[in-house]
Order: structure tokens, then C-alpha cells, then sequence
């Protein structure tokens, strides 16, 4: 019986090792994850004056999101409205990108959940991010 019981705990040691070492890598540089990150550093001038205003905000979820349009003139909200597409579609391409990279394209939801939180860790001070569901200002 005692071996048996050192036997389930060199198993579980084991697992869990491996389980720990098969870690996704964020940081990750393929010529996709690459040329994603430099669409998305080149948007980013622009959509910081609307990160600045409120109008947009970090998501929990990983992406982004036109918080009040009211802080957009009327003219400029269909511009403000394709930044934040543009920049949403790069973010899912980046995250499944990255799974993709590690073997791994399970790992989606696990990578744009670790994004979701570094975004909204780094975000500014000043801008809105999301917290269980509702916005609040950083």
C-alpha cells in the first residue's frame, strides 16, 4: 500500500511537471506575430487620442471597444469605428497566431485572457478599461 501511494505521487509530480513546462510563449516572434504587432503599433498613434478622450476602452476580453461616442464629433466617428475594427481583427489574428506558433491552438482563449490582462495592466492612466462588466477609469 505505501508503495502505492508513493507510486500516485511520483505520477502526480510528473504531471504536474510536465504540465508546467508545455507553458504557452507569449513572446513568440513569427513573421506573422511580427508583421501584427507592427500593424498594431502603427494604429495605435491614432487611436491613442481616443484611449486619451474615453471614447475608446480595453475590454476584458482582449480587444477593444468604442465606449462613448459621444466623445467622438460626428464626423469622426466612422473613422474611430474602423480603428477599432482593424484593431480588434489584428488582436484575434495575433492571439490565435501566437497559439498557433506553440503547437498549441487550443491555447486561444488561455493566450487572449493572459493579453486581456496585460493590456489593461499597461493601459494609461486616464483611460477606461473593463472590470467585471463595467467600466472604470485607470
Amino acid at each position: 500500500m505505501n508503495h502505492l501511494i508513493k507510486f500516485c505521487f511520483a505520477l502526480f509530480v510528473l504531471c504536474t511537471s510536465a504540465a508546467a513546462s508545455a507553458q504557452v510563449n507569449i513572446e513568440i516572434n513569427t513573421p506573422g506575430v511580427a508583421t501584427l504587432k507592427q500593424s498594431m503599433q502603427a494604429r495605435h498613434a491614432q487611436l491613442a487620442e481616443f484611449y486619451a478622450s474615453g471614447a475608446v476602452g480595453l475590454t476584458a476580453d482582449g480587444m477593444i471597444a468604442l465606449r462613448d461616442a459621444n466623445a467622438v464629433p460626428m464626423a469622426g466617428r466612422q473613422k474611430v469605428n474602423g480603428l477599432v475594427a482593424a484593431e480588434n481583427q489584428d488582436r484575434k489574428a495575433l492571439y490565435a497566431e501566437i497559439a498557433r506558433a506553440n503547437a498549441h491552438p487550443e491555447w486561444e482563449g488561455d493566450i487572449r485572457n493572459t493579453f486581456a490582462q496585460r493590456w489593461i495592466q499597461h493601459a494609461q492612466a486616464g483611460w477606461w478599461v473593463q472590470n467585471g462588466g463595467s467600466w472604470t477609469k485607470k
